[in-house]
């Protein structure tokens, strides 16, 4: 063990984890030539497109070190966007030590500070990085100064690198073997090992990969996991490095995967822990549970593809455990699911992952956070469905999850982001300056609010210079409606949305113009309408198309001109009482984007 190291790599996005865990794997050649290629560890198509990490990555290097002493370093690349935190608590449950990464053009940013929070709650060793410094741009003595009033190291701790050139890569994997310290666990005790990650292999099964706590993983063992009570063989276990090495143990301390030829989704749990039938250990305490942030239905386009969706839901959750769900009906969409997520960004990529891995063509209705109702008689219930709020007569309050922000930026744009948050019922409760040109605001803000556009609208009002993080604070009492979008007079339940009086018009009016620009003409005039309870709040109508039915005449009396638009006017009547108005998926989806 005491040549073993395992670490992560934390840091904000576009820091530059994915591009400097490339050059360690080509400082200890754990990549040959012909296999090399920039994100090595992004294996999804998904991550190369937009250039970011959305899981974790294990891997297994092998070091030389200067003492002629031979190492194994077990590597996890960890995500940097906000939404997939979760990732990178897994990660730091399964590690003794962490590189934390600044860009040196950029400075310190909020998901910094957020992850290194995390790491020091599990007492991991910090080794600071200051990455880029080759660039024209990079402030290297300003970024270092933040650095230490950060982490409270010395100067002469922090290792400048380069994830471009390879500059402080030797360095780096000197300070692991120096400063991270070994494995700690009992060989000889009963199997205890953490299930930090799975994915599902259509041929092998479920893939479970494991930190070995205590105790030793041996192929043919019999596997016993706690929390689900499942008995399994180990068929394979083997050490991650590029393409998965078998071995026959993974020994205490060290990283790696058991193939156990599971086919089903629910007998295998991430955070669960790993022993033997034989010689059982106790359940080791893991990660955090997993806290959906944003709330959405998912439906198939035709409801025969209700069982393929949720095969396909049960696989994509193997490979991303923050992903809940449970099945839910809807009047206009049939059977679904009510989906859990931890961001925009998370339900996007599910949407997305859907698609291109399962081949499955779904709607997603308006996400929605979870509100707590307490009706009249005192009894207090969560509800995540705008169909589920009681009537105003029944219910005593509705409040509201509040969050606690913290967004870091230049001083020049201040004014800009106070005001957006501001306008989404935000309250400044601190405003600290961490340098003259740099600031940090913490604002509390209701977690409706920043669930569509916050982000992207901030990061266009500071020209991409604000960064934000945030965690749940608690509830809070609210004015809430149900906003429901009527066509032609009918509900569209899966447009309809829980909204603060205060925005109800000014949402419903937007929601009707999109609408109107997105919706197919009929033959028909449709009226699109927003509503509360029965009050009509916004209004827009889209004309029919019209066909000329005057044109055959030519000459003659005006009456039997007025006679023929007369009988198309009766038939566009009859029409409009019987005719259904589709709405297309496009249209559940650009409606959200609201300006």
């Amino acid at each position: 063990m005491k040549h073993i190291r395992n670490f992560c790599v934390i840091a904000h996005i576009d820091h530059g984890k994915s591009t400097l865990s490339d050059r360690l794997l080509d400082f200890t050649q754990s990549v040959n030539e012909r296999e090399k290629m920039d994100q090595q560890l992004d294996d999804m198509d998904l991550e190369r497109e937009r250039g970011i990490t959305i899981k974790s990555h294990a891997i297994q290097m092998h070091y030389l070190h200067t003492d002629g002493e031979q190492y194994t370093f077990n590597m996890i690349d960890t995500p940097g966007h906000v939404d997939f935190s979760y990732e990178v608590s897994r990660s730091i449950a399964a590690c003794e030590g962490a590189l934390l990464l600044v860009d040196a053009t950029q400075g310190i940013q909020a998901q910094t500070i957020s992850n290194l929070f995390l790491a020091l709650e599990h007492d991991l060793e910090i080794i600071p990085v200051l990455n880029k410094v080759d660039m024209e741009t990079a402030r290297i003595e300003e970024m270092a100064d933040q650095m230490i009033e950060l982490t409270g190291c010395a100067r002469e701790d922090i290792i400048e690198a380069s994830g471009k050139t390879g500059i402080g890569v030797p360095e780096i994997m000197k300070a692991v073997v120096d400063r991270v310290p070994h494995p700690k666990g009992d060989p000889q005790a009963p199997l205890q090992a953490l299930i930090f990650d799975s994915v599902f292999n259509p041929f092998r099964g479920v893939i479970a990969y494991v930190r070995v706590m205590n105790g030793e993983l041996k192929k043919n063992d019999t596997l016993r996991f706690i929390a689900t009570d499942a008995v399994y063989d180990a068929n394979e276990v083997g050490a991650m490095e590029i393409t998965q090495k078998p071995q026959q143990k993974i020994s205490c301390g060290s990283v790696g995967y058991i193939v156990t030829g599971l086919k089903t989704s629910a007998e295998i749990k991430v955070g669960d822990t790993v022993t033997l039938d034989s010689r059982r250990g106790e359940m080791l305490s893991g990660f955090e549970e997993v806290k959906p942030m944003v709330f959405a239905g998912i439906f198939p386009l035709d409801n025969d593809d209700f069982e393929p969706l949720r095969d396909s839901l049960e696989k994509l959750q193997l490979n991303d455990a923050s992903l809940i769900f449970e099945p839910e009906t809807s009047a206009a969409l049939g059977y679904g699911f009510r989906c859990g997520f931890l961001g925009m960004l998370h339900l996007e990529i599910v949407q997305e992952r859907l698609f291109r891995e399962f081949n499955m063509d779904v709607i997603t209705t308006v996400p929605n956070v979870t509100y707590r109702v307490t009706d009249t008689k005192g009894v207090m219930t969560e509800i995540r469905n705008p169909a589920e709020l009681p009537e105003a007569n029944t219910r005593e309050s509705v409040e509201e999850p509040i969050i606690f922000a913290q967004i870091i930026t230049t001083t020049d744009y201040i004014g800009a982001i106070m005001t957006l948050c501001i306008d989404k019922r935000g309250v400044l409760t601190k405003q600290t300056y961490l340098s003259p040109q740099r600031v940090e605001l913490h604002f509390e803000l209701p977690l409706a609010e920043i669930v569509f556009d916050f982000y992207d609208r901030l990061k266009s009002i500071s020209r991409g210079y604000a960064s934000f993080d945030y965690q749940p604070k608690d509830y809070k009492e609210t004015d809430l409606v149900r906003m429901d979008i009527k066509l032609n007079g009918e509900n569209v339940d899966a447009l309809s949305a829980l909204v603060h009086r205060s925005k109800a018009v000014q949402i419903g009016r937007q929601m009707c113009k999109k609408l109107r620009e997105l919706l197919p003409r009929q033959q028909f005039m449709i009226a699109i309408q927003a509503a509360i309870g029965g009050k009509v709040i916004a209004r827009e109508t889209l004309s029919a198309m019209r066909k000329d039915v005057t044109a055959k005449c030519y000459g003659g009396d005006i009456s039997r001109k007025r006679k023929l638009l007369e009988k198309q006017k009766a038939g566009k009547r009859k029409m409009r009482q019987f005719g259904n108005v589709e709405v297309p998926q496009k249209a559940f989806l650009e409606v959200l984007k609201l300006d």
